[in-house]
């Protein structure tokens, strides 16, 4: 039997099928930043409105027999294997067995197998009967529905709109940061609610011909502390009506102690709130830029750059500066990006990222550095450096491209002074947007051609050179002969009208 054990968990563990299979399961599961997850949740919440609605409408209405077959099998199915699904990612027991073995294999000792089995069983149970998954077996039951008192386990698939729609999720949450103060509130109403209708039973049961048990007491009692006051029970005697006023005082006040909870509660979290659906949002995009500091140069580059282009956000420790820059019409949340636990919030698996790291700090920006190539090499960034003996500093980080702004504005200033004309030429090219880099892909019309079956001229561009790989250096003015292939950058200049019509025709518009 442990041999079986043994042999079962190194086959699962070392089989890339099944663990990049479990992997995906997990990942479309439970990653919101998962391209794909956002279809299975649109899907789930399509089918527990459907149920719903069917067994809304067969409470007056026969349904149709294909209705009721969805309803019972298909969507309990799916219901089922999800739940199922959710179990088996949860945790990996094939790990937990191989590290007792090979623990007790170095260690000489006696290998025991239920340790880890019952380890890993006793996780998955705990998961079991946490509350949402309580709520995803009970939202199964509807497939034995031939006894009628079970369809009314349908609502339960209401409740699973708690996992599947992020605001009611996000409320939830809201009110569990506050659940000590509304547990007191919930404690403080039994007590009220118990004592008065204790008090009013023990006082009126004789008299009053509206109670005939405690029960009746109690649901009086409930009623008129939340202010509803059906009027189908009324205290008949002055002690009963002097109680009612007392628990109608008491409940003014709770509610009014339940609201200030609950939007103190908001109040704290709304920031927070609103910087999750900026974050949500932009992960969305396949591309974009995250502006990290909000100074000079940021609000150069954004003056200059095509804001309906660019997918950006901007990252600012500074609660003063970020205020500017959203009442300067900009995309800012204060959070420190040189904290790994603030790029771990962005979907670096699925989306290209370009870092501008603008902060004052050489330092900052060399944290901000390390901490995005650690989440992924493929993430690239841009770094502003003070002077060029920061240079070595921000290689050794990992930077992709170094700005020395200072150098630059000093070349600048000379070439001003020195060459008025080549100065006219730069900064013609530079503002007015007159070079783009075209980048080859696979199915591209440029993706196996020769340089010169290019005719760079008839589009009125001029061609400068061409980037292969980003380890290699740039080519200046390559041989003829050179065959483009995909991943080359391309560098052209000329007009917009002119690269936007060669992008049209080589690459479809992309």
């Amino acid at each position: 039997m442990k041999q079986i054990l043994v042999s079962t968990a190194y086959k699962l563990e070392h089989s890339k099928r099944y663990q990049k299979t479990k992997a995906f399961v997990n990942d479309i599961l439970n990653n919101s930043n998962n391209p794909y997850k956002k279809y299975v949740d649109m899907s789930i919440i399509f089918l527990i409105i459907s149920s719903v609605a069917i067994l809304i409408y067969e409470v007056k209405n026969p349904i149709p027999r294909w209705a009721d077959y969805y309803d019972i099998y298909f969507v309990s199915l799916v219901f089922l294997v999800e739940y199922l699904l959710r179990i088996w990612v949860f945790n990996d027991i094939s790990k937990e067995i191989l590290q007792e073995y090979n623990e007790a294999e170095f260690l000489n000792q006696e290998f025991t197998p239920w340790t880890p089995l019952k380890k890993g069983l006793s996780e998955k149970l705990g998961y079991m009967l946490t509350p949402t998954a309580i709520i995803d077996l009970l939202a199964i039951f509807p497939a034995y529905r031939p006894i009628r008192i079970l369809r009314i386990f349908v609502l339960f698939r209401v409740f699973k709109l708690l996992r599947y729609t992020k605001s009611i999720k996000q409320f939830m949450e809201v009110l569990a940061n506050k659940r000590f103060e509304l547990l007191t509130l919930l404690f403080l109403l039994m007590f009220v609610v118990m004592t008065a209708g204790i008090a009013l039973y023990v006082l009126e049961e004789q008299i009053n011909p509206n109670i005939n048990s405690l029960f009746d007491s109690l649901y009086w009692a409930l009623v008129t502390i939340s202010t509803v006051g059906y009027g189908d029970i009324s205290p008949v005697t002055h002690e009963g009506r002097v109680i009612s006023m007392m628990i109608i005082i008491s409940g003014i006040a709770m509610i009014s102690f339940a609201t200030s909870v609950i939007v103190s509660a908001f109040s704290e979290k709304l920031g927070e709130l609103k910087e999750n659906r900026v974050i949500e949002q932009i992960n969305k995009s396949e591309e974009f830029l995250i502006i990290c500091g909000y100074g000079q140069l940021s609000k150069m580059f954004l003056r200059q750059a095509d804001k309906a282009f660019y997918n950006y956000i901007i990252l600012e420790k500074d609660p003063e500066r970020v205020s500017q820059a959203i009442k300067d019409g900009y995309n800012a949340i204060e959070d420190d990006a040189s904290k790994h636990d603030t790029l771990v919030k962005f979907n670096v698996e699925y989306s290209n990222i370009t870092v501008l790291c603008l902060a004052n700090s050489d330092i900052e920006n060399i944290y901000i550095t390390l901490n995005a190539k650690s989440l992924s090499r493929k993430i690239n960034v841009i770094a502003r450096a003070s002077d060029s003996s920061m240079v070595s500093k921000f290689e050794r980080a990992g930077a992709d491209h170094i700005l020395l702004p200072n150098s630059v504005a000093n070349a600048m200033l000379l070439t001003a002074i020195s060459n008025p004309v080549m100065y006219k030429a730069i900064h013609s090219i530079l503002t007015g947007r007159m070079i783009d880099e075209v980048t080859v892909y696979e199915n591209d019309k440029l993706a196996g051609k020769m340089i010169k079956e290019v005719d760079f001229r008839e589009k009125r561009l001029l061609f400068i050179g061409i980037q292969r790989g980003r380890e290699n250096a740039f080519i200046f003015n390559p041989a003829p002969e050179m065959v483009l292939k995909k991943g080359d950058i391309l560098l052209l200049m000329g007009i917009q009208l002119s690269l936007n019509h060669f992008k049209k025709i080589y690459r479809g518009g992309r």
